[in-house]
């Protein structure tokens, strides 16, 4: 099962070998995939009148080990294909306004869980190493990965003195990248439904022999299959909102790793920064009992 997009051509393969009660659940998945894709085995048999056990022995037909594998793999089948429209009616079936609190707290702490265990701690090194070593650095995430792009660019833009957030403008992606190259690193963030200007100025900066990190959601993502470098920040979640909590996260800890290595500049900076804040009444320094 190594190509996702091949899954739906084995089921309907295997579908006349399997017997009655899995046939039910091939159904059930050819048709209405991408609500499968977020369902337990329990609540799959469930929807279409079969145990549990059912739908275990019907992933291991499929050549799964178990059926969290299964469930893995339409998830990437779908997670890029869902339009805003099929991501609302899937949190509308998953996530109601009475849970939606809990809900979608629990569903972060478990994308966070699931980063942790999948992020490859010396690539991190290998990131965090690179920024120090580049000539220029550039960060590039659009869409809903502005916010992250931001974010990253803000800080490290207070540590260091040659990084460049590249985002929608008057000018064009490309034309804010022009001059890419050797020595330079190019930061690219994005996750599913992933923009394709992203994906483009990546493959562009490879071109240009600079030195690439994505940070994405798998390594089965276009920006991943652009890059030298690639962290993996889980985002999965069935609404229409994307969950960027993990991936914030991943990007609080590069800026602190960088951090970490600067901290006596960035504690000059900072002192200076506080004069600048205070003599320009940057930040409210009043106390709240002040007003009465």
């Amino acid at each position: 099962m190594e190509d996702n997009q091949d899954l739906m051509r084995t089921i309907q393969m295997k579908f006349p070998r399997l017997s009655k009660g899995q046939k039910l659940i091939a159904e059930y998945i050819l048709k209405h995939y991408d609500k499968a894709a977020f369902m337990t085995a329990a609540k799959l048999g469930s929807s279409v009148g079969v145990s549990e056990s059912t739908v275990v022995r019907f992933a291991n037909e499929l050549g799964f080990s178990g059926y969290p594998n299964l469930q893995k793999e339409l998830q990437e089948l779908i997670k890029n294909k869902l339009t805003t429209v099929q991501r609302i009616e899937l949190a509308n079936d998953f996530i109601s306004e009475e849970n939606a609190l809990k809900g979608v707290l629990k569903s972060d702490i478990e994308n966070i869980r699931a980063t942790l265990e999948k992020i490859n701690h010396k690539t991190f090194e290998d990131v965090v190493n690179n920024i120090f070593s580049a000539k220029r650095i550039y960060i590039i995430g659009l869409r809903s990965s502005t916010a992250l792009a931001e974010f990253l660019g803000f800080y490290l833009n207070v540590i260091l003195d040659n990084v460049k957030v590249v985002g929608n403008g008057i000018s064009d992606i490309f034309e804010q990248i022009i001059r890419v190259g050797e020595g330079d690193l190019v930061i690219g963030i994005g996750f599913p439904r992933y923009a394709n200007r992203t994906i483009e100025s990546l493959a562009y900066a490879q071109s240009r022999n600079a030195k690439v990190v994505a940070i994405t959601d798998s390594l089965l993502s276009p920006l991943a299959s652009q890059a030298d470098y690639t962290l993996i920040a889980q985002s999965n979640m069935a609404s229409f909102v994307d969950s960027l909590v993990a991936p914030l996260s991943v990007i609080n800890a590069l800026i602190i790793a960088v951090g970490l290595r600067e901290k006596e500049n960035i504690s000059d900076t900072y002192n200076s920064l506080e004069k600048i804040w205070q003599e320009y009444e940057v930040y409210s320094y009043k106390n709240v009992d002040d007003r009465y």
